[in-house]
């Protein structure tokens, strides 16, 4: 799926070459995020685990005049009690090109790839603190649940 919209921008899927790029933007995600020193995941292990053998993770970047300017990275997700959901990792447009209109192109190529996959929706998980992020899922009309809490461990 290809859209040369406005600034030329194109949204297609993610292939192999990206991944030193986008690994760039999830660096410049993470100072975003003040952790910058929480990304720990190699090149090797990124493009592994999108483009080895047994993909784990999908995306899809904005491109312009051969640069990727934003991505959109999901994975498959389910859910005992409604089936197959795409979960959305991270939405990132490098921040000299936001406020454009790249994030909603990206979100659309989500949704699309979300219908044509047959899944029943989308989620994801947004800082509190991140009001211009906060904002943009505002005009999708997103559903926001503050009654979950977030856990990890490390393993």
């Amino acid at each position: 799926m290809q859209h040369n919209i406005k600034h030329n921008v194109t949204i297609r899927k993610a292939i192999k070459s990206d991944c030193p790029r986008m690994m760039e933007l999830i660096h410049e995600l993470a100072v975003y995020e003040q952790a910058p020193n929480e990304v720990t995941v190699t090149i090797e292990h990124f493009e592994e685990s999108g483009f080895g053998n047994n993909p784990v993770w999908w995306a899809y970047v904005a491109e312009v005049e051969g640069t990727v300017i934003g991505f959109a990275l999901y994975y498959i997700r389910y859910s005992t009690w409604k089936g197959q959901r795409m979960y959305l990792e991270d939405l990132l447009v490098t921040e000299s090109w936001r406020g454009k209109g790249i994030g909603m192109l990206l979100f659309n190529a989500l949704i699309a790839a979300a219908k044509e996959q047959q899944l029943n929706g989308i989620t994801w998980q947004v800082l509190d603190w991140n009001e211009p992020a906060i904002n943009f899922y505002k005009k999708l009309s997103a559903n926001f649940d503050a009654s979950w809490v977030n856990c990890s461990i490390n393993v």
